[in-house]
C-alpha cells in the first residue's frame, strides 16, 4: 500500500490506527492523518516528528466547502500514485440515548459528522482513489489498489438491535452502512471497493471504561483486517477481526 488517509486522528481509535499502520513491517509510504485542531493534537504532532511518512492535515469535517482544497492538499502528498485507502473514522455520539431525551439537534449534528461528512469527503477524494486504482491496474481488488473503509458500529445493525435507544448514533451508523453498500456498487467498475467496519466495544471516550477491548487490541486487528481485504468483502459489514455482521 502506497498511501492511506484516516480522519479524526487526534485521539482514540483514529490515533490508535495511525500508530498501528506505522508499526507495520512495511508501513504505507504515506500515512495521512486529519484532525480538527492541530493545537490539541500533541501526540499526533510528536509522531509526525518521529515518522517522515506521517502527514498531519487540519480540517473541520463539518466544513464541506473546504473539501475541494483539502483534496488538493492530499494530491500534493500522494501525487500521481493517487490514494489507496480512505478510512472515514471520525464520528460522534451524543449523550442523549432514550427517545424522551432525544433532541432534533442531536440527530442533525450526528448525521452531519457520521453520514454527510464521510459521503461528501469520499466524493471529493474519488478522483485520487480512481488514480490509485489505475496506477495499480494489475493488483487485486483491495487496499493495494483502492479501498474505502467507513467506521461503523454494531449499534448500526437493525437486526442486532435488542436494546433500543441511542437514536442519533444508531440511525447514523445504519445510514452510513447503506451509503457504504452504494459506494461498493457505484465504484466497483473503477476498481474501488468499500466496506463498513465495526471496531468492537473499545475503551475510548465514546466506548467508556467498561469496554473489553483496548484501543491497541482493536486497532491492531482492524489494520490486519484492512490489509487482508479482497473482492469477496466488497460491500460487507465486518467487525474488527474480519467476521461478518448482520445488517
Amino acid at each position: 500500500m502506497n498511501s492511506i488517509l484516516i480522519t479524526g486522528c487526534n485521539r482514540g481509535l483514529g490515533l490508535g490506527l495511525i500508530k498501528s499502520f506505522l508499526k507495520l513491517p512495511t508501513p504505507p509510504r504515506h500515512v495521512i492523518a486529519t484532525c480538527r485542531n492541530l493545537q490539541q493534537a500533541e501526540e499526533l504532532k510528536s509522531l509526525a516528528e518521529q515518522h517522515s511518512n506521517l502527514h498531519v492535515l487540519q480540517i473541520d469535517l463539518k466544513a464541506i466547502d473546504q473539501y475541494e482544497n483539502f483534496a488538493k492538499e492530499v494530491e500534493t502528498i500522494v501525487q500521481d500514485n493517487g490514494l489507496n485507502v480512505l478510512f472515514n473514522n471520525a464520528g460522534v455520539s451524543p449523550k442523549s440515548t432514550r427517545l424522551n431525551f432525544t433532541k432534533s439537534e442531536d440527530l442533525t449534528d450526528t448525521f452531519m459528522t457520521n453520514v454527510v461528512a464521510p459521503i461528501m469527503l469520499t466524493k471529493a477524494l474519488v478522483p485520487l482513489l480512481k488514480q490509485a486504482a489505475e496506477a495499480n491496474a494489475s493488483a487485486p481488488i483491495g487496499p493495494t489498489k483502492a479501498c474505502i473503509v467507513n467506521m461503523s458500529s454494531i449499534l448500526g445493525s437493525i437486526e442486532a438491535n435488542s436494546d433500543g435507544g441511542l437514536y442519533a448514533y444508531r440511525t447514523s451508523k445504519s445510514a452510513l452502512n447503506s451509503a457504504t453498500k452504494s459506494m461498493s456498487i457505484d465504484l466497483k467498475g473503477n476498481g474501488i471497493m468499500a466496506v463498513a467496519l465495526h471496531p468492537g466495544w473499545v475503551r475510548t471516550d465514546m466506548g467508556g471504561s467498561k469496554a473489553p477491548l483496548s484501543v491497541e487490541q482493536s486497532c491492531a486487528k482492524m489494520v490486519q483486517t484492512v490489509m487482508g481485504l479482497g473482492e469477496k468483502q466488497n460491500g460487507a459489514f465486518l467487525q474488527y477481526d474480519g467476521k461478518g455482521l448482520p445488517w
